[in-house]
């Protein structure tokens, strides 16, 4: 661990060296109060799993095991206080961030709860309320920025989940370099996460993630990246993606992209024993406003894929969708998906996705393979114009099955229905 953390060291001495003879980032630098911005993000979810075939709410901690009902119903609001200072003129930027995470419960109740959405209080309902507030302090040189304090991260091998009402938020050092043009080099080290449904700086038991990586765009239509992560006692990561796109003719092309991860366990193992390796590609055609996807995913090793500790956004395969990541061990997934862009014959903002994913061969210990399949529903409008410009209505659905000894390891069959609203505001 020593290694990357001097590395993050490294990195910014390096950047703070070197001098760049085409303009900069920092040198076009407005100022502190002058280049900020302060948004609004609100999000309505409603979201219900009602389980199959006899499927409980296993979150009914109330009434014992086949008294419970048989689904999760739940609906929040979030709003979301976003400041982003600019920096200081100078060589070396100074700058914060700043961010307020409010949920309020809409409907939820002992019986229903537990789809993520909130914390749960003694009596088993959902907590009426949660704020969290952060902030991190930014420097950048040239077109180099290191950021410490509460963050968002997207980064293949430590990224923040926003599947929910709100966001997981990490803690730690973050740097990010784009000195070369088409390199972006990141190196980073965490020391807390905080989950969807908590607001202390760590719930999840991160101790220390150290990450790092390089992705390079060698042409408009090539890109590479490679990132690596060490999770203190639990595992290290390494993760692999190559990103293809053949133009065709006029609004047709092909595009092709491949990820992989390597997971082995680390130090005292608090994730118990992770041997894993999984890849996945999908090739995509796009033609005019209709775009054709088939993806193939396969998982090899001792154990199934591992993540969550490293953020629960930490999953960049093309059959991760609605409910199942399909990451089982030895598992073999197929997808084919359809997308329709409405724009083209003359509703812009108006979108469809379906999908259809099935996997097998999952090795759950028993005498006969795991087998799952997956269903998948999604539409999409977003008003253009007029006092409602950038609110998005959104309904996902997603229908999960699986063989009787999938569903012993991975839970019941269920029917997975959301419905989000969001209104994002830009008040400076």
């Amino acid at each position: 661990m020593q290694v990357m953390k001097w590395s993050v060291i490294a990195l910014a001495v390096a950047a703070g060296s070197t001098q760049m003879a085409f303009a900069s980032s920092q040198s076009e630098s407005k100022g502190f109060i002058e280049d900020s911005s302060f948004n609004i993000f609100n999000r309505v979810l409603y979201m219900n799993r009602d389980f199959r075939n006899g499927g409980e709410n296993g979150s009914h901690v109330t009434k014992p095991a086949g008294e419970r009902n048989g689904y999760r119903e739940e609906t929040g609001l979030g709003i979301r206080l976003l400041y982003e200072s600019g920096f200081t003129q100078g060589t070396v930027g100074v700058g914060v961030d700043a961010h307020s995470l409010s949920s309020i419960k809409i409907d939820s109740g002992d019986g229903r709860y537990g789809n993520g959405l909130f914390a749960q209080t003694d009596d088993g309902s959902g907590d009426d309320t949660q704020t969290e507030v952060g902030g991190a302090i930014k420097f950048r040189v040239s077109d180099t920025v290191l950021k410490y304090g509460n963050q968002f991260t997207s980064s293949p091998v430590f990224a923040t989940d926003d599947s929910r009402i709100l966001p997981e938020v990490a803690t730690g050092t973050y740097l990010v370099s784009n000195e070369i043009e088409g390199l972006e080099l990141s190196a980073g080290r965490f020391t807390g996460l905080s989950s969807q449904v908590q607001s202390a700086r760590d719930d999840v038991g991160l101790t220390e993630a150290n990450i790092v990586g390089a992705s390079y765009s060698f042409t408009d239509n090539f890109s590479a990246a490679i990132h690596a992560s060490d999770v203190e006692d639990h595992f290290t990561k390494k993760y692999v993606n190559l990103n293809y796109n053949l133009p065709l003719a006029e609004e047709q092309a092909l595009n092709f992209d491949f990820n992989a991860y390597k997971t082995d366990d680390d130090g005292q193992k608090l994730s118990g024993d992770v041997n894993n390796k999984i890849w996945s590609l999908a090739a995509a055609y796009s033609l005019g406003a209709h775009t054709f996807t088939l993806a193939h995913q396969r998982s090899s090793g001792d154990t199934a894929y591992a993540y969550g500790i490293d953020g629960l956004g930490t999953v960049f395969l093309a059959n991760s969708v609605q409910f199942s990541d399909f990451d089982r061990k030895d598992e073999r997934s197929w997808q084919a998906r359809y997308d329709l862009n409405m724009a083209t014959y003359g509703i812009p903002g108006l979108s469809f996705m379906t999908r259809y994913i099935t996997g097998d061969n999952i090795d759950t210990g028993a005498a006969n393979e795991g087998k799952e399949h997956e269903f998948n529903f999604e539409t999409k409008y977003v008003f253009q114009d007029g006092a409602a410009k950038d609110l998005s209505l959104r309904l996902r659905s997603a229908i999960w099955r699986a063989n009787s000894v999938q569903n012993d390891e991975y839970g019941a069959d269920n029917n997975d229905l959301r419905l989000i609203v969001e209104y994002p505001l830009s008040v400076l």
